[in-house]
């Protein structure tokens, strides 16, 4: 998994485009007004996103309609696959514990 994720993702502005993003595709005009940030830092957001790969632009007419693309979420999600089995182990085994204990 490359470093550039990483860098996407700790800003906390670009993540939350991503979680607007999640819901469906948005121009530029409806994330400032979500995010409340100027039409400028956005732009410069949604570039950062785009040239990492996360999201893809199409335009429609005179606008620019940005869409999530899950392929370096999907990297991350592949690379934080063998941490997950070792929490739902762990959470196994304290449920197996809380199946077999008895109750005072």
């Amino acid at each position: 998994m490359s470093d550039a994720i990483w860098s996407v993702l700790i800003d906390p502005n670009r993540r939350a485009m991503l979680d607007l993003l999640r819901e469906r595709p948005r121009t530029v005009g409806e994330l400032v007004d979500e995010l409340d940030l100027t039409q400028p830092a956005t732009s410069k957001h949604l570039r950062v996103l785009r040239d990492s790969g996360f999201v893809r632009v199409h335009k429609d007419a005179q606008r620019r309609v940005y869409a999530i693309d899950p392929a370096p979420l999907a990297a991350l999600d592949a690379w934080l696959a063998p941490y997950r089995r070792l929490w739902n182990d762990r959470l196994d085994a304290l449920g197996h514990h809380l199946d077999t204990t008895k109750e005072p």
